[in-house]
């Protein structure tokens, strides 16, 4: 994976904050625990965070002044969700903001969410074939 594909931002020290919305089941928010350790092995980010929208901690804030203490000069944010809503529109923006304002100097973007990426097609044809292959044993 390249790290930065855009060489205007390859003189920046940049960070990556992976979102979930947050639950109260410690299952799922060690879920995307699971993703970022595997992000950070399969990526070229020297800085990658994850953050839950609410209920569960690290929160977007905590995940942002954690890339800011490891010297990151731009921090993406990616909502960890399938389609666009008020989460990923609103809230994460909203609440990224919030967070970039307590660091000022530090820039900051949203990314969209994952879904209508054409990988996610295999993804669902991965899932699809894990249930067909299961439901024959």
């Amino acid at each position: 994976m390249t790290a930065d594909p855009r060489p205007d931002n390859s003189a920046k020290r940049i960070a990556v904050i992976l979102v979930d919305h947050g639950s109260k089941v410690e299952a799922s928010n060690q879920l995307l625990d699971e993703i970022v350790k595997a992000y950070r092995r399969n990526s070229d980010w020297a800085i990658v965070q994850p953050a839950h929208m609410e209920l569960a901690e690290p929160s977007i804030a905590a995940a942002f002044a954690s890339c800011v203490k490891q010297a990151a000069e731009l921090v993406v944010v990616m909502p960890y969700f399938l389609g666009p809503g008020r989460h990923s529109s609103q809230d994460i923006p909203r609440l990224t903001a919030a967070a970039a304002s307590a660091h000022p100097g530090v820039e900051y973007l949203v990314a969209g969410p994952l879904g209508q990426h054409e990988l996610m097609l295999k993804v669902i044809d991965s899932r699809l074939s894990e249930a067909l292959e299961k439901s024959e044993r």
